[in-house]
């Protein structure tokens, strides 16, 4: 870590914090079903409820916090984060849990829409994309490390500790952005509603949107009852299942590395359907691997290697896009990328609910399948059109951004 700022590694812990509260729902949904006396399904909404908040936190209350000092907000962020984790850690009911979820969910949105300003400038220009990288190895690390541990915690001393924990860092992120982070920050014109909607108005940048937040929907159609899976089909106790969750967390980190290197070598479409054809396939064969032990473990070892691998190239492509077809906005059409990103598991998981609900719960791979082929299709189109408008699928005439 030398040579890093402080107020960088301010930045990083509230992105792990960040990560952890937003995935070890997963791996706590039935645990806290039962607890709270509730089906899998509503512990369910508990995820899409979340993605949900972030959805609509990342383009509206950035717009509407663009004034405000950069230091400030992130300060009032990281209390609001810590007090839904506080909220989350007391609720007497399912209700509680609920707006717990909503308020976090809300800060992570404009967390990360802010985050990749400030970690920019605090470093020289030629380092600004490696800072957003470190920040951004909060999240990967939180997926490795913060969603097993809080999922262990959580199953030996009750899903309210793992809220707690979390509330802890999230005091620790805020002191180190009140005291790391300077206060002459330089101040961004801010987004207004207008550059995002007419970055909505562009058919192009839809239909990359539509191919996240299917991609997306999909995995988490199934992910999302992961844990019940587990213990209710593969028989693994709840110990197992935090193991099973370590090991799916350092498939995800290092797929998310592969898919990136895949991305640059033959482009991000060729990648992207590559990607998302495996992804349906292992989504599929998890259909038929879940009753065995072994066999399922290398499916959820294959499944972290896919799930999040399009995370590079989606970006990539989204920006290429932005800048064929609003040059002026392309932050902004980053930034909504996220945001389908966090409505398709919103949709995906209260889909995957319903399933749940009405057809049973290992419905829910083989339909996250159906859906994934949806995002391959789309893909799929997307690269027709760039074909027809002379683009190469390698085009590499792209400033990386990483968001």
């Amino acid at each position: 870590m030398r040579g890093i700022p402080l107020a960088l590694l301010a930045l990083t812990l509230g992105a792990f914090a960040i990560g952890t509260t937003e995935f070890v729902i997963v791996g706590l949904i039935p645990t806290i079903a039962s607890d709270l006396q509730v089906s899998l399904p509503s512990a369910g909404l508990l995820v899409s409820l979340y993605a949900l908040g972030v959805a609509v936190g990342a383009p509206v209350l950035t717009a509407l916090t663009g004034r405000v000092p950069r230091k400030t907000l992130l300060v009032v962020l990281m209390a609001l984060f810590t007090v839904g984790n506080l909220i989350a850690w007391l609720a007497p009911g399912y209700a509680s849990l609920i707006v717990a979820r909503v308020l976090t969910g809300l800060a992570h949105g404009v967390f990360f829409s802010i985050g990749s300003i400030i970690a920019t400038a605090l470093v020289p220009k030629e380092k600004a994309a490696s800072a957003i990288a470190i920040m951004f190895t909060g999240l990967t690390v939180a997926l490795v490390t913060g969603v097993p541990l809080g999922t262990f915690i959580g199953q030996h001393l009750g899903w309210r500790a793992t809220f707690l924990a979390v509330a802890g860092l999230g005091v620790v992120a805020l002191l180190g952005s009140l005291l790391c982070v300077p206060r002459d920050l330089p101040q961004r014109a801010p987004a207004r509603f207008a550059g995002q909607l007419a970055v909505l108005g562009q058919p192009r940048l839809l239909l990359v949107y539509a191919m996240t937040a299917l991609g997306y929907g999909g995995t988490f159609l199934a992910f999302t009852y992961l844990a019940p899976i587990l213990q209710q089909v593969t028989g693994l106790s709840a110990n197992a299942v935090s193991l099973v969750l370590l090991v799916y967390g350092i498939s995800v980190a290092a797929g998310n590395l592969w898919g990136g290197r895949l991305a640059d070598r033959l482009g991000p479409v060729p990648a992207l359907k590559r990607i998302f054809a495996l992804l349906a396939v292992v989504l599929l064969v998890l259909t038929f691997t879940a009753a065995n032990g072994v066999l399922m473990i290398l499916t959820v070892l294959a499944l972290g290697a896919v799930a999040f691998g399009n995370v590079p190239g989606l970006q990539v492509y989204v920006v290429s896009q932005a800048q064929r077809f609003a040059p002026q906005a392309s932050e902004v059409a980053s930034g909504l990328n996220i945001a389908a990103f966090n409505l398709g598991i919103a949709l995906g998981a209260a889909l995957g609910g319903l399933v749940v609900e009405h057809i049973g719960l290992m419905h829910t791979p083989w339909l996250g399948a159906v859906v994934v082929l949806g995002a391959y299709a789309l893909t799929a189109l997307s690269g027709r059109l760039d074909r027809r408008d002379g683009i190469d699928a390698r085009n590499a005439d792209v400033t990386a951004a990483a968001h």
